[in-house]
């Protein structure tokens, strides 16, 4: 059995050079999700900044991921702009990676990680606006394979840096002999706060030193890795000169301007929407649209605002819980369940590439959150158990990873490609990453380590209830737009008998 029929096959072939591009911009988006919880205590070192003050510069990423993602959007008028955008943000997440050993203070740090941030969010918008475009209703496939390749960047960031992580103490003050940190220690520590944003909740009591000797050599990784994002901006580099839209290269016609642009943008949501999620509440853009329209935008949203919560705060908190009560287990044994969830999540979204292609996303959705729920309500069952722990950190992976690609794809095709569904969805599943992890990292300093499984395992029933209320909001928002199609057909022409 053929992986996908002929006319898919045709599609691909027809649009491939834009989507392997579109692909690997997200392997350089991968790069930047993972590098940062490994290296941290490098850059605490390289920086000689405390540990809360270090911390900072995961929310200073998250912040402006954010922001990224809101305006991305202003970027998808014209695809000049969009593949513009695209160069741009690649080649800054290069630069940065490359001036990130020359910042030895924590606000430079900070910026840096604040322009990367920008530059993820930014990519996350306009990858996917462009992917649906080019695609629409056979998008779902397509962007379950964009997805993986963040899985294949966020593999490949950690297994970069780790030959040059510190084994034990970066930074040696002069009574280093006696009070430096072991490398088990080390290894604890660099685990606690390898989620993005957990260190804000988990080091408040924990101290190193600030002043002494500096002995790092993680510079030569941020390198690497700056190295290997290069061909990333080559690549669209050479698509925009592929669509003659470099100023050098641009005599003749086109390639985008013929037949492709009619069948890419059939319904002209190029010239209605997707603009930024400002651009999307502008009262001309929205009239004569019934209240469905918004209500599948808000649900929308709020089902990835959950899912992607989940996803940040249970690769925040799952080594917290494993090593403390009543699990306590090793910290190197604990330390491996944050990167088999990010492994299981990229393994699920190449399952999920031909499980896209057999069903509906309707359907794959429906089953990915009910097996988000079972997975967490048998986590709550066995929370005494470490080896059920790492199956079920597996199955959360594999089930909740096809999620925000599904729902992407489902919303974009109810709302017939036009409006601002992929801003709204981007920008509410980054807003959820970075919120929920404040709100259970907080839970868990206030009620223990049991309140992590209880709230994620009550994100996804209330997540699960936000998808049902916008499959019935599908079924009203249908039925209205077959009665106007109706009323359209029957209403009597101008002069007519």
């Amino acid at each position: 059995m053929k992986l996908l029929d002929e006319r898919l096959w045709s599609l691909f072939r027809r649009h491939c050079q834009q989507t392997l591009t579109y692909w690997s911009v997200f392997f350089s988006f991968g790069l930047c999700i993972a590098f940062l919880g490994p290296t941290i205590l490098d850059l605490r070192c390289q920086t000689q900044s405390t540990l809360q003050q270090i911390t900072w510069v995961f929310f200073s990423q998250q912040f402006f991921l954010l922001v990224g993602s809101s305006l991305g959007g202003l970027f998808k008028k014209t695809l000049l702009s969009s593949l513009s955008a695209l160069l741009f943000c690649t080649l800054i997440i290069s630069l940065v990676f490359a001036i990130i050993p020359l910042c030895h203070n924590i606000i430079p740090l900070s910026i840096a990680m604040a322009l990367a941030g920008s530059a993820m969010g930014v990519i996350d918008t306009v990858g996917n606006l462009q992917l649906v475009k080019l695609y629409q209703k056979d998008s779902a496939i397509f962007l379950q394979a964009l997805h993986f390749f963040i899985g294949v960047g966020a593999l490949v960031s950690p297994l970069v840096v780790d030959p040059f992580l510190a084994e034990s103490n970066c930074v040696l003050g002069a009574n280093w002999t006696t009070n430096s940190s072991s490398s088990s220690d080390l290894q604890h520590l660099r685990s606690r706060i390898a989620g993005q944003g957990a260190g804000l909740h988990n080091i408040s009591h924990d101290s190193l030193h600030t002043e002494g000797v500096v002995i790092t050599r993680v510079s030569y990784a941020f390198w690497i890795i700056a190295l290997i994002n290069l061909p990333v901006p080559a690549a669209v580099l050479a698509l925009m000169y592929h669509e003659k839209l470099l100023p050098c290269f641009s005599n003749g016609p086109r390639l985008l301007d013929g037949d492709s642009v009619s069948s890419v943008s059939p319904t002209g949501a190029d010239a209605k929407g997707h603009g930024s999620l400002f651009a999307c509440c502008n009262p001309a853009k929205l009239q004569g649209q019934p209240t469905t329209f918004f209500i599948l935008h808000v649900l929308g949203g709020a089902v990835l605002f959950i899912s992607d919560g989940i996803i940040g705060s249970y690769a925040g908190f799952v080594y917290t819980y494993a090593v403390l009560p009543p699990l306590l287990m090793g910290h190197k044994t604990a330390g491996c369940l944050t990167s088999i969830f990010w492994a299981s999540i990229t393994a699920g979204r190449l399952a999920f590439i031909y499980l896209s292609y057999r069903y509906t996303p309707s359907r794959v959705l429906t089953v990915s959150l009910v097996g988000v729920i079972l997975v967490q309500c048998l986590l709550l069952m066995f929370n005494t158990s470490c080896a059920f722990l790492f199956i079920g950190t597996c199955m959360l992976g594999l089930c909740i990873s096809s999620v925000f690609p599904s729902m992407l794809a489902f919303t974009e095709d109810i709302l017939d490609y036009k409006g601002c569904a992929t801003t709204v969805l981007v920008t509410s599943a980054s807003t959820g990453e970075m919120m929920l992890q404040l709100l259970v990292g907080s839970v868990i300093n206030s009620q223990g380590s049991y309140a992590f499984l209880l709230s994620c395992t009550v994100a996804s029933f209330i997540g699960f209830g936000l998808f049902l209320l916008f499959l019935y909001a599908q079924h009203i928002h249908r039925n209205t737009g077959s009665s106007n199609n109706t009323a359209m057909e029957e209403k009597p022409k101008p002069g007519g008998s």
